[in-house]
């Protein structure tokens, strides 16, 4: 799924990738926030994922032109859980729709892990 966006000159196709970079950037940017996490489908062990791989961890599903984003995340041990997801929610939430100019329906939050 790419989004699409009409102009007056034509018609712009943002890939997810661009969208889960932007999202994963956000993200890892935010206070508590160790590193994105992405279930393996084989084993169900969740990793901790270096900076190329943003892309994963990160769901984005459209709906009426608004976007809803999964966000999956490692938080640093002591952090407040809450204040970290909120955090998260809101820089994805501004950088979404400053670097896009699109409209968020949701951004889910899960965290996948602790780490010291």
């Amino acid at each position: 799924m790419s989004l699409k966006m009409k102009t007056k000159i034509g018609q712009v196709n943002i890939g997810d990738d661009v969208i889960s970079t932007i999202v994963g950037t956000a993200a890892s940017e935010s206070f508590g926030v160790v590193g994105m996490a992405s279930k393996s489908f084989k084993d169900g062990v969740n990793h901790v994922l270096q900076r190329p791989n943003y892309g994963r961890g990160i769901l984005v599903s459209e709906e009426n032109d608004q976007l809803t984003i999964d966000v999956h995340i490692i938080v640093e041990y002591g952090a407040k859980l809450s204040e970290v997801s909120k955090a998260v929610q809101k820089q994805v939430r501004y950088s979404l729709e400053k670097n896009l100019g699109v409209l968020i329906n949701q951004v889910n939050v899960t965290i996948e892990g602790i780490r010291a």
